[in-house]
């Protein structure tokens, strides 16, 4: 299976540098709007079986321009929404207290074994997106996936599938409309594409 994982395009509180997580049922800015049209026209002479989305409008709105290009369903998958993120929900990132900001630094330290503060942690939402995955590969072995989700989400199913730790996601960084491919073989999984946003 081919899959190929888009993080959904900006929103007002991209832009803003607002905690962003599942508790934000956030839509796509004038430039979120136009960065998905833009990507389903570079996909639109993809070969795609199958066009899956978190429940939140920011990626349904994408998912959304990319299946009117293939004229394919959006399935709606609430195992890719983004992690709960509890009471850092809306804040500024730029507002962040002390507390809270040395909380985030030891929760990227330890990997995201940690809840944050009335949300999940990070292998909480590797276990429940990645099961979604299981279940594509079980559905479509031979096809191409377009998977639209979130920025954690992407990177804790590309860490699961190149069995690298939780605590390098601070390395790494998916912008929004971002690209990332992943091809499952019967020698394993090997990423081929990460965060493009070249269309």
């Amino acid at each position: 299976m081919k899959l190929i994982l888009v993080r959904h395009g900006e929103t007002y509180w991209n832009k803003e540098r607002r905690v962003q997580g599942g508790g934000s049922d956030t839509e796509l800015s004038e430039a979120g709007l136009k960065q998905a049209n833009k990507l389903a026209s570079w996909l639109k002479d993809k070969n795609i079986d199958a066009i899956i989305s978190s429940p939140l409008k920011r990626a349904v709105s994408t998912a959304e321009a990319i299946a009117s290009r293939h004229q394919l369903p959006v399935e709606i998958d609430a195992g890719l929404k983004e992690i709960s993120v509890g009471e850092l929900e809306g804040l500024s990132v730029s507002s962040l207290s002390t507390t809270f900001s040395q909380f985030l630094m030891r929760w990227w330290r330890k990997g995201g074994s940690e809840r944050l503060p009335g949300g999940e942690s990070l292998v909480e939402l590797q276990e429940r997106s990645w099961a979604s995955i299981e279940r594509l590969l079980a559905e479509h072995k031979d096809g191409t996936v377009v998977a639209v989700s979130h920025y954690f989400v992407i990177l804790a199913i590309i860490f699961k599938a190149l069995d690298l730790p939780l605590d390098y996601l601070a390395k790494f960084k998916v912008d929004p409309g971002g690209v990332s491919i992943l091809e499952f073989e019967d020698y394993g999984p090997r990423l081929v594409a990460f965060n493009d946003t070249s269309y």
